[in-house]
């Protein structure tokens, strides 16, 4: 498994500024895992903040995303080290962290990633990221492979955008719009003007660093504003969403 992910290769198209778009996966099923792997996706976000997610279930998800072109991603569900340790032990060498507020929490995510002494990443000789003790020179070169994805959902976050961008290890600045919209006062606003303003004001910071910038866009519109606005990694849709717009447009075909 590790040929496919190592050297990171996809950590480097992302810092290039290619154009990557991904699928969120919540449904937490290696079934559904495989098919949207199938699809062609640049990459995959498995959610461990909103979904009923833990390393047991994503093993196997993982699993079956062995013969997809797609990079698995992974959301944890806080910004902390011994959960950060245990999905980077399991498979996953790309992590997007929710609620980062500050350049130390930027640090602490870097520093979780990092075995020593580079970081605090605690040392397992044999787990599943580096094939059961199967790559001899895993640990001189996974410190370089790991990617980080930096999620920014609030005021404080924006008020601390440069700084956290400025971070070396972060790799992207990523939008949670439904949160980011909720701390500015527009609760399931996110097209709410002043939202969107302060959207594009994290893209440009992004920019001036060097850094990429992304975002969760499910409706077609507002993924290709945000494209023309220089935002490179973005989720176009969802498994659960995808779902459920098909389930209805296929009852709402014979129902009526």
């Amino acid at each position: 498994m590790n040929e496919k992910y190592l050297p990171n290769q996809f950590r480097q198209k992302l810092l290039n500024g290619e154009k990557l778009i991904g699928c969120w996966s919540a449904l937490g099923n290696p079934i559904t895992a495989e098919v949207l792997g199938l699809a062609g996706f640049d990459w995959i976000l498995f959610d461990g903040e909103h979904a009923p997610n833990d390393v047991l279930s994503f093993i196997p998800q993982l699993m079956a995303m062995k013969d997809s072109v797609s990079m698995p991603i992974v959301r944890v569900p806080k910004n902390e080290p011994v959960i950060i340790k245990r999905v980077l032990d399991i498979g996953f060498y790309n992590i997007l962290v929710p609620f980062v507020e500050t350049e130390q929490d930027a640090l602490d995510a870097v520093s979780a990633t990092r075995y020593p002494p580079e970081g605090i990443r605690g040392v397992s000789v044999s787990h599943r990221n580096n094939g059961y003790a199967t790559i001899p020179d895993y640990f001189n070169i996974i410190n370089e492979n790991i990617g980080i994805i930096a999620q920014i959902e609030s005021q404080l976050a924006v008020d601390n955008i440069e700084k956290i961008a400025a971070v070396k290890g972060i790799d992207c600045l990523f939008v949670g719009p439904g949160d980011l919209s909720a701390a500015l006062g527009f609760l399931g606003q996110p097209n709410h003007p002043e939202v969107q303003k302060v959207i594009q004001h994290i893209f440009s910071v992004a920019k001036k660093y060097g850094k990429p910038s992304g975002i969760l866009a499910p409706a077609e519109d507002d993924a290709r504003r945000y494209l023309e606005w220089g935002a490179t990694f973005v989720a176009v849709g969802s498994d659960l969403g995808v779902l459920r717009q098909a389930t209805v447009a296929l009852r709402d075909k014979f129902k009526n």
